[in-house]
């Protein structure tokens, strides 16, 4: 007998792939959206449609009542009170799996564990928010709804991704490093090149959602990322690789930078404390990780098919070749 499942969600990212890997493994799939996006399994008779808002219970119990999922994936679950109300209306689904955020972290630790690093607190106030600040403050409450409703024996998990990339990224924070190695033979990176922010390739996410579902335990929250976490200069050598083309990568201090009127935080995916996730429960859970060189392949064929560029995160090419010509004189 087929497996059911609903994913919250379903057409954009990280539920999209979702959506994909429960095809690959033998579900039927029911999505709940507001269809305010296309639908890329429009013509797929596996995969029901139920148009409406998460956030409203009629809806969701709308869901409930027209897919009858044995396990339910929850990709836009913003708010708190988002999770307190899914758990309820699902509790007596086989698995109810919550995205999370490595976000949800308060303390900067490396790497990040399950059940030892504590969480971001949430007010009240934050709670209801929905401003970037408080996401991971909200992610966080969503985790204790999840243990809470575990508590009452709802079979409930999270799973917190760090960074997520991959085809169909609409962030684009990947696509910025991309397009640059594929433009310029040139590309300046922050620092020394050395600093580190965990990533997890969204198809792994997503099969870490399925696996979760199908396997974890109840009351438990699993990070996940790739098992080979890669620098921002390992990062930019995996897409010259991956595209086939040479790249020189020039690291510059915050004092080089200055030169072209930038700061190191002028560039996306730069941090200066490392963001490390331990993935162990989860991979004691069957999952695996895909290479990182096979999911860089993956991810810049699909950006060379697309029409993203990062150009929203772009600190701005003449102030990088002010950049490199100070360099230069070094």
């Amino acid at each position: 007998m087929t497996d059911t499942a609903l994913v919250i969600g379903g057409t954009r990212f990280i539920g999209r792939h979702t959506v994909s890997d429960l095809l690959a493994n033998g579900y039927e799939v029911g999505m709940l959206n507001r269809g305010t996006h296309e639908n890329p399994f429009s013509d797929d008779d596996r995969v029901t449609h139920v148009e409406g808002d998460r956030t409203n219970e009629r809806d969701l119990r709308t869901a409930k009542l027209s897919v009858e999922p044995d396990v339910v994936i929850d990709c836009v679950a913003y708010q708190p009170a988002d999770v307190e109300t899914a758990t309820e209306v699902f509790a007596d689904a086989e698995g109810y799996v919550y995205v999370s955020s490595g976000d949800s972290y308060a303390e900067e630790e490396t790497p990040k564990r399950e059940g030892e690093t504590p969480l971001r607190p949430c007010t009240p106030e934050q709670a209801t928010d929905d401003e970037s600040d408080t996401y991971g403050n909200r992610k966080a409450e969503g985790d204790r709804a999840v243990f809470a409703a575990a508590e009452e024996g709802v079979n409930a998990m999270a799973v917190r991704p760090c960074i997520v990339y991959g085809p169909y990224d609409y962030t684009e924070r990947l696509d910025y490093w991309i397009d640059r190695v594929l433009s310029h033979d040139r590309v300046v990176v922050p620092g020394d090149g050395q600093n580190l922010w965990h990533r997890a390739y969204v198809a792994d996410v997503a099969s870490a959602l399925r696996i979760v579902a199908e396997r974890g335990e109840a009351g438990r929250a699993y990070n996940v990322g790739d098992r080979r976490a890669l620098t921002l200069e390992e990062t930019l050598e995996a897409i010259a690789d991956a595209a086939g083309v040479d790249c020189e990568i020039v690291a510059a201090s915050a004092d080089a930078l200055a030169a072209g009127g930038l700061e190191p935080d002028d560039f996306v995916l730069y941090r200066e404390y490392p963001h490390l996730l331990d993935t162990c429960a989860l991979a004691e859970l069957g999952w695996e990780s895909t290479p990182a060189g096979e999911a860089m392949a993956r991810t810049v064929a699909e950006h060379r098919e697309a029409d993203r560029d990062g150009g929203e995160w772009d600190p701005g090419r003449e102030a990088e070749e002010r950049v490199l010509g100070v360099k230069e004189t070094l």
